[in-house]
């Protein structure tokens, strides 16, 4: 089954690519709106990972209402929010079975509630996942420390693809105090870890074989009620 996963390059989106390689055939989606090509480090780490990669392009209309709604709130949330509820719209209109994220327990922000997910799925026809939901800041670190090796480093020193890079370079003045996670710290993919090291040599990923329970990828609406 096909999946698109939102990703970002990021530790969390990209244990969650791991997560999902047992079940599905995970393409990493990054979304943008070629403000900036921040979404080459997204790419470099997908490589790294050795899964397919795209990217997905975003309605500009949707950054500056973001961008608005952040000056006016005078803090982030609110707007990366909504330009992550576009992201998933959009990445649900590809030819996929399901989309994902990397959105944990912990998050502020972005997140998914019940509802929305419900409404994401029934509108198109698609599974939401959202592997990560159970798990918390430290459960994720423990995983990615023993799964991936990163680079570390000041949030503003570490190259990634989220939406609060680009929304920072639309041009209008930007809140002064919006951290959106609890670090300060950010985290790059370097490369996946396997029991005798990181490499460039670590081995790639192969197709895996049919499942012996075979399931169509034509995906109907769901009906409402």
């Amino acid at each position: 089954m096909e999946l698109a996963l939102l990703y970002s390059g990021g530790k969390d989106s990209s244990l969650a690519a791991l997560l999902l390689d047992e079940f599905y055939d995970v393409r990493l989606v990054t979304a943008h709106f070629g403000v900036t090509d921040d979404f080459q480090h997204a790419r470099d780490a997908a490589a790294e990972l050795g899964f397919p990669f795209e990217t997905i392009t975003l309605d500009e209309s949707v950054a500056d209402d973001a961008v608005a709604q952040i000056v006016d709130d005078g803090f982030p949330r609110n707007g990366i929010q909504r330009v992550h509820e576009h992201a998933l719209e959009t990445a649900a209109e590809l030819a996929v079975d399901a989309v994902a994220d990397g959105s944990r327990r912990d998050d502020r922000v972005p997140t998914v509630s019940r509802a929305a997910a419900q409404s994401l799925e029934d509108r198109h026809g698609v599974d939401y996942i959202a592997p990560l939901s159970g798990f918390g800041r430290h459960a994720v670190d423990d995983l990615v420390a023993a799964n991936l090796a990163v680079e570390t480093g000041p949030s503003e020193t570490v190259p990634k693809a989220d939406y609060e890079g680009e929304l920072r370079s639309c041009g209008r003045s930007w809140p002064t105090a919006t951290a959106t996670r609890p670090s300060a710290r950010s985290f790059q993919i370097t490369n996946r870890r396997t029991s005798t090291g990181v490499g460039s040599d670590v081995p790639r990923r192969t197709p895996r074989p049919n499942r012996s329970i075979p399931r169509s990828h034509s995906r109907t609406p769901r009906p409402n009620g």
